[in-house]
């Protein structure tokens, strides 16, 4: 599906069941049993912790990706996640050289307050957010006033669009919840872009 040139232009777009379900189901048995899922390692408060979620990233070999404190290179593109790559590509008229796959679980599992502002994702990144099971609440805040937060219920199939000033101006997170009881895959699509500094690591 194309998105409107008018959607283009907003910071944060939901559009819900952009996959149909009968497409989202299959994309997602294919994602619970060809991708190779791992419990990443960050830093956080000065240890190093497991994170709550297993995950995978994923792209073209040259799309390294560094995030708290970890280097992360990338596993190569399964078909399921490649065809998904270019549809979205046509869709909202962007590039995208790797994909943040997480898999939640259950409501346990979970992703902190954090922005998607490393240097190797540029100064104004677009981020296409792709979910698959579960519906989960997805919470954004202001980073120079946290009380103003927004909130979108993902659901299975639904596309979350972030660009523009959205990883500078918000923080974004993923809370536990005692109410959810069954699966959630996400995927994150970016555009990984070469940091002078971190050339040859």
């Amino acid at each position: 599906m194309l998105l409107p040139p008018d959607v283009r232009d907003i910071d944060v777009f939901h559009l819900r069941h952009w996959l149909a379900q009968p497409v989202a189901d299959a994309l997602m048995q294919a994602l619970q049993t060809q991708v190779p899922w791992d419990v990443h390692r960050i830093r956080m408060f000065g240890r190093w912790l497991d994170s709550p979620r297993l995950s995978c990233w994923m792209g073209d070999a040259d799309a390294h990706y560094r995030y708290s404190a970890a280097d992360f290179l990338p596993h190569p593109w399964t078909p399921a996640v490649l065809a998904v790559r270019e549809q979205l590509q046509q869709a909202v008229d962007g590039r995208f050289n790797s994909v943040l796959l997480n898999r939640y679980r259950d409501g346990r599992d979970s992703m902190g307050w954090h922005s998607d502002d490393e240097p190797e994702l540029g100064p104004m990144p677009l981020i296409a957010s792709l979910s698959l099971g579960a519906s989960r609440r997805f919470l954004l805040r202001r980073r120079d006033d946290p009380a103003q937060k927004l909130e979108y219920l993902l659901g299975h199939g639904d596309l979350l669009l972030m660009r523009g000033q959205c990883q500078r101006d918000y923080q974004h997170a993923l809370p536990k919840t005692a109410r959810v009881c069954d699966e959630r895959i996400n995927l994150t699509f970016r555009q990984i872009v070469a940091v002078p500094h971190r050339a040859g690591r």
